[in-house]
């Protein structure tokens, strides 16, 4: 169970001076293969949710999914951390977003792959310690990467060092697990900033999973 969650925390700028950096919601669909014995790829996609709607409001985002294992994740960007909800800790956990021990190698950028949405994406691929992981974007939905340059958990400065968008599609392999999440709807909205907080007088503790 640890290494599966560590895998879902994966699940994760260029500059203009006229650039209005994407603020709303993108809902992916998602598909998993498992790879552990004791999970068949039905019992991990109600664990972990082929629904997942994702928001983002300047340095903060907020993931939830209909799982009935992991529920949601919210990064707070002053505090750096990555909280995540599951179904069996009462408490919030959370972890420090500036930790990362993986090493990424072989990274390699394809122009033009993919058309998702309307949207011409781009494929950045790499391999790592954690396994292989594939990305499509699109520059006309940029993401102001200098305010997450110090969230490293789940490799997700270096995909947006590279990118500086959000991500239309993820294909990640890990040894537990092929995920590919794919997005189906992309809506640019104002989002209220208290979305983007935690419940009142949350219980949270560290995870044990870092």
């Amino acid at each position: 169970m640890k290494s599966i969650f560590i895998t879902l925390s994966f699940t994760f700028t260029c500059f203009f001076a006229t650039a209005q950096f994407f603020e709303g919601k993108v809902v992916y669909h998602n598909t998993f293969k498992s790879k552990t014995p004791s999970l068949t790829n039905e019992q991990m996609t109600s664990m972990l949710g082929d629904v997942q709607n994702w928001y983002i409001k300047d340095g903060e985002y907020k993931s939830e999914t209909n799982g009935t294992f992991a529920l949601w994740q919210l990064y707070i960007n002053n505090e750096n951390k990555l909280y995540s909800k599951i179904a069996s800790s009462e408490a919030i956990l959370y972890n420090d977003a500036g930790a990362n021990i993986d090493t990424i190698s072989n990274v390699e950028i394809h122009k033009g792959a993919i058309s998702i949405l309307g949207y011409i994406c781009d494929e950045l691929v790499w391999t790592s310690k954690a396994g292989t992981a594939k990305y499509y974007f699109n520059s006309k939905l940029p993401i102001n990467s200098k305010l997450f340059v110090n969230h490293k958990f789940g490799d997700w400065y270096a995909y947006l060092s590279k990118a500086n968008a959000v991500p239309l599609k993820m294909i990640l392999e890990t040894p537990q697990m092929t995920m590919e999440s794919i997005a189906i709807e992309v809506k640019s909205m104002k989002l209220n900033k208290a979305m983007f907080t935690l419940p009142m007088n949350a219980k949270t503790m560290k995870s044990p999973y870092q």
